[in-house]
């Protein structure tokens, strides 16, 4: 199994890691949740949409009566900031096997009215009950060894704007989807990378989550620059990741009115595929 190239001394544990403090919710009533945003997960302008539903996720696993997201689909209404935010949850539904819940996170304008910043709409269960019986024609993507790859710490120029989340990442890039970083885009909306928390914490259905939207946007691959928000991000969570690093693989096929997909695999240590999930985002043509 691959090691990160610069391990830490000692590695966080689910439960006691940045990653869990920064995305924990209080319950202040029933299904009302406060949070305070951090700003360790901004990059260029505003908060990660990964991690932001990663927020919701816990809210709504404190909600409903299963603990595992399945699937989770968000549509992202305005830009998130750092600071405190609400979580209003509602149960829709609770099964035997799956519950599903809607909630939406919410921050005061400078005029101190509500807005709503995204509503999640879910499904949860429980991973560890799965069958084992695997059928599939997917296969993990072909990524250099980790010490072949390159890190944000290696890029020639900062990013401008916060590019805070990186440092709470492991982000190793595939050198063939690095081309926009020296200004050579090769045009193909693909990017691909070894994935992990910086403190070492291993993954959990959360930071899946997180995963499928922490890499740069394929957009740089295509030559476009600048920040590519999110419109709508579905994430399907399907096992249980092993420890140790996932590799991420993110392709755009279509851009076209001034929005493209963006559709990630998340595969872990064990060569099992654990998350998959598309999203639309907006890119900026000029």
């Amino acid at each position: 199994m691959p090691e990160a190239a610069t391990a830490p001394a000692v590695r966080a544990t689910i439960g006691d890691s940045e990653f869990d403090r920064d995305t924990a919710v209080t319950r202040r009533a029933h299904g009302v949740y406060d949070i305070d945003l951090s700003a360790g997960w901004t990059i260029i302008s505003a908060v990660n949409g990964g991690y932001l539903l990663a927020v919701l996720g816990r809210a709504l696993a404190d909600a409903l009566p299963h603990a595992d997201p399945f699937t989770v689909s968000a549509h992202y209404l305005t830009a998130s900031q750092p600071g405190p935010a609400v979580v209003r949850t509602d149960v829709v539904r609770t099964g035997r096997t799956l519950s599903t819940g809607q909630a939406s996170l919410f921050q005061y304008d400078d005029e101190g009215r509500e807005v709503e910043r995204i509503r999640v709409l879910a499904s949860y269960g429980d991973l560890d009950a799965l069958p084992d019986d695997v059928r599939t024609t997917a296969e993990p993507p072909a990524i250099p060894p980790m010490d072949q790859c390159f890190g944000p710490q290696d890029a020639p120029a900062p990013v401008p704007g916060s590019s805070a989340i990186t440092d709470r990442l492991m982000l190793k890039l595939d050198p063939s989807t690095l081309g926009w970083a020296l200004g050579q885009p090769s045009g193909k909306g693909e990017m691909r990378a070894w994935f992990g928390l910086a403190d070492g914490r291993d993954h959990d259905p959360f930071s899946l989550l997180l995963a499928v939207d922490a890499l740069p946007p394929t957009a740089f691959e295509l030559g476009l620059k600048g920040w590519v928000p999110t419109v709508e991000l579905t994430v399907h969570v399907r096992c249980w990741p092993a420890p140790g690093p996932l590799r991420v693989s993110i392709i755009t096929r279509n851009l076209a009115g001034g929005f493209l997909e963006e559709d990630a695999e998340v595969w872990d240590s064990a060569g099992r595929l654990v998350a998959q999930s598309r999203q639309l985002a907006r890119a900026r043509l000029a």
